[in-house]
């Protein structure tokens, strides 16, 4: 089975293509352009590299969030474009799940952490049991606080990956100093299209493999937009209540 997979919820952009579990190209960047000026280019390099051509991909892989709704939007339209009209599946990877598995098989609580911003965190925990990777909560939306007063209950190493490594650490050092973390090569702390990509092939063997026009973004919290809106209706039922 051929995958293409890609992952731009954060600031790093990567973009695989495996078959059958060996991978045959893998890109990744994490400085330069924004996620919409690079990801199909690096998509077609990948395609280039590896010399397969679009109608040869077996199953197309985008993770769907959480993480910057900009860049969660962009993938998952990449690869819908990609799968148009092609009849094969897609599978929608958590961005979490992608972080989580690029860590495997080490040992420890793996825990990803994508910025939130206001001192939170977009994060979910996994451990390896044996060969498989076990999903120990869902993916969330957590107060850094929170998700420190839950790591020192597990009792374990604390494997950090994400862009958010450096806020958590800096807050445990204030308030849960005997956490241990253990220190992680750098290429683990960034996304991994080829771990997406064995996510995806996790999927299809499970059967969780959708449609390109099921293909969706998956956000925690509200668009800034909603948000906004929500805010000018409170504003509005204010001033309603106050007037009646």
């Amino acid at each position: 089975m051929k995958i293409l997979a890609v992952d731009s919820t954060t600031r790093t952009a990567c973009a695989a293509l495996t078959e059958d579990g060996r991978t045959l190209a893998n890109f990744t960047s994490d400085s330069g352009p924004t996620q919409s000026e690079r990801l199909l280019p690096m998509v077609e390099e990948v395609l280039r590299a590896a010399r397969v051509k679009v109608d040869e991909i077996d199953l197309f892989a985008s993770t769907v969030g959480p993480g910057s709704f900009t860049g969660v939007r962009i993938g998952v339209a990449v690869m819908k474009g990609l799968a148009f009209g092609s009849g094969k599946p897609c599978a929608a990877v958590s961005a979490l799940e992608a972080m989580a598995e690029n860590l495997f098989p080490l040992d420890g609580i793996y825990c990803p952490v994508i910025d939130a911003r206001r001192s939170q965190v977009y994060t979910a925990l996994f451990v390896r049991e044996g060969d498989t990777l076990v999903r120990l909560t869902e993916d969330e939306l957590l107060p850094i606080d929170t998700l420190l007063t839950m790591l020192t209950e597990k009792g374990m190493p604390v494997l950090l990956t994400g862009d958010a490594v450096a806020a958590v650490k800096k807050r445990a050092a204030e308030i849960a100093p005997n956490l241990l973390f253990p220190t992680l090569p750098p290429d683990l702390l960034l996304p991994s299209g080829t771990a997406v990509a064995r996510c995806a092939f996790r999927a299809a063997k499970e059967g969780r493999t959708v449609k390109e026009e099921a293909l969706a973004p998956v956000y925690l919290r509200p668009t800034q937009a909603e948000r906004e809106r929500q805010e000018r209706e409170e504003q509005k039922q204010k001033i309603n209540n106050a007037i009646t």
